[in-house]
């Protein structure tokens, strides 16, 4: 058996059966001979995305794994990657490596020293006989505490050495250890919760690795605290529910978390890193912070922790839920106060939102676009995501998200396109589901024509492209080079370029149509077909609460 078709068997133990990657690895052979299932993207940074969306619906369980090629593949490979680990999405990288006589010499490109700052385990298979162990700590490590994304780099005299079968036959998947936080810290941090006077919940992503939403929904039901989402967060509450203030993330907000962040005594940080980042929202000082992570990096990181809770988010909220049971005589709060002041604050938000909301005007305005979208569309039978820049911020406070992974948020680091690869992969994921991407013409400029991988592997998902001719989101950055040189303006037909993909598409500029043209691709999708809308849009700046919080 030769090296690298262990990798391919131990992936299969894994419960790996399919590998986005790109282009000439041996790897792609052996675990395709394995019953391993290659989708071949045409950009190294979208097939990483395919597996960063596979990962992040599956909650790592299994994991997305990509394969790429020494030099160049992984070289394009690197952007994708950084998203993966800035927003921690456990994968597997298994980029092939220059023959060991040629390693790390000169100019030749290295995937283990370029790769350790955006990896949380980088090793290279330097012995065949080593290859079990370090796969085996590439999976437990990718999934323990703060997940993200592990590299195995094989290189290709070391892939195709013979190693003994043993190897794999002694190979068992990884178990991943989850711990409880110290229970004398819970006690007196939902002390802290309970005695204030106007607390509120964030949720992190990590309630959706943790897999924590039921008890999520049952502490804010037993405390009856409001709950708003981070931008990786968003959909770990649902935001249906009477105390959901929807999403904060970066300076985009709903105008119900606008108002309870600023108010709030007592935050309570479940499943979050509490990062300070542009896509993250920053708190305001003089409030008490309980902070829950899953990694002790990031307590005490941007923000001082009065009351730091390290464990299992999952785990750690149930503890919550029995210390505040206990604290309150084994009696629900009364909520009616803190759920008639949501509605109201709700009700005026989209009151002043309304206008945009329902427009008639030509070009049409994004904000109809997605208003329209949610009306025909349920959030419960969809996987909806964003791109980088207007449709993000657009997207963010409006779209409302249903059931765990019915969205996907993303942006710590926010390379244009990446959305459409995250849709193929959640598509794979979850074949039943509905899976959309909204991106912006500039993000369709970066990774559009992997529009193809989806038709031509057969990954029947809808990409929308909100079409404004420009990059809207730096009109104030790009004032002067504009005025004298155009510098924003863009152009392009995408219905067309989507149908010389041979992939179905529409093109529409009347308001009027949205709802008939998402039902129509919805349809198609449904038939098996990757869809495209493009809708001609205005050039519209204004965002919800923009300015929120920043510098405090």
């Amino acid at each position: 058996m030769r090296t690298i078709d262990a990798v391919a068997q131990i992936l299969k133990r894994e419960n790996i059966h399919i590998l986005p990657s790109f282009p000439t690895t041996a790897v792609i052979e052996a675990c395709a001979a394995a019953g391993i299932k290659p989708y071949i993207c045409r950009q190294e940074r979208v097939g990483v995305g395919i597996a960063d969306g596979w990962s992040r619906i599956q909650n790592g369980e299994p994991a997305g794994a990509f394969a790429m090629q020494y030099g160049p593949g992984a070289e394009n490979a690197y952007a994708g990657i950084a998203t993966a680990f800035s927003d921690a999405v456990p994968m597997l990288l298994l980029p092939l490596g220059h023959p060991l006589e040629r390693d790390r010499v000169f100019p030749n490109f290295s995937s283990i020293e370029s790769y350790k700052t955006i990896t949380k385990f980088a090793e290279q298979v330097n012995q065949p006989q080593r290859v079990g162990d370090t796969l085996r700590r590439a999976f437990a490590q990718m999934r323990s505490g703060r997940p993200g994304p592990a590299l195995v780099e094989i290189p290709i005299d070391v892939g195709n050495a013979e190693v003994n079968p043993a190897v794999v036959e002694n190979y068992r998947p990884v178990k991943i250890a989850k711990a409880q936080a110290n229970p004398q810290e819970v006690l007196q941090a939902a002390k802290a919760l309970l005695a204030a006077k106007r607390p509120v919940i964030q949720a992190g992503q990590g309630v959706l690795y943790a897999q924590a939403t039921a008890e999520l929904l049952e502490l804010a039901e037993l405390t009856q605290i409001p709950i708003y989402c981070t931008l990786a967060g968003k959909s770990a509450f649902p935001e249906s529910h009477a105390l959901s203030l929807g999403i904060a993330g970066g300076g985009t907000m709903t105008g119900m978390a606008y108002h309870f962040i600023k108010d709030a005594d007592v935050l309570f940080a479940a499943g979050s890193s509490l990062t300070r980042h542009g896509m993250t929202t920053n708190i305001p000082r003089g409030k008490v912070i309980i902070h829950n992570t899953g990694d002790s990096i990031d307590l005490n990181k941007a923000y001082y922790a009065d009351h730091p809770i390290l464990g299992d988010t999952k785990l750690v909220l149930r503890q919550f839920i029995e210390a505040c049971r206990e604290l309150l005589g084994n009696k629900a709060r009364d909520g009616g106060a803190v759920r008639s002041d949501i509605d109201h604050k709700r009700e005026a938000w989209l009151a002043e939102w309304s206008p945009k909301l329902n427009s008639q005007a030509t070009p049409i305005n994004p904000y109809r676009v997605i208003s329209d979208f949610m009306q025909v569309v349920d959030p419960d039978e969809a996987i909806v995501t964003h791109d980088s820049g207007s449709p993000r911020y657009q997207m963010m406070p409006f779209y409302r998200a249903g059931i765990p992974r019915s969205y996907i948020g993303w942006g710590k680091s926010h390379q244009l396109g990446t959305g459409l690869g995250l849709t193929m992969g959640a598509k794979l994921a979850a074949p039943n589901k509905f899976c959309v991407n909204f991106m912006g013409d500039a993000a369709f400029g970066m990774t559009g024509l992997d529009f193809e991988t989806a038709v031509r592997s057969g990954i029947p998902i809808l990409t929308i492209v909100l079409n404004n001719n420009s990059m809207a989101v730096e009109t104030e950055h790009m004032k002067t080079s504009h005025g004298l040189f155009r510098t924003r303006d863009l152009g392009g037909n995408y219905a067309d370029m989507a149908k010389a993909m041979c992939g179905w598409s529409e093109c529409v500029s009347d308001p009027g149509a949205i709802k008939g043209a998402i039902a129509r691709a919805r349809k198609v999708t449904d038939s098996g077909r990757a869809a495209l809308l493009e809708f001609v849009t205005a050039q519209e700046n204004t965002v919800s609460h923009q300015t929120a919080f920043r510098g405090e």
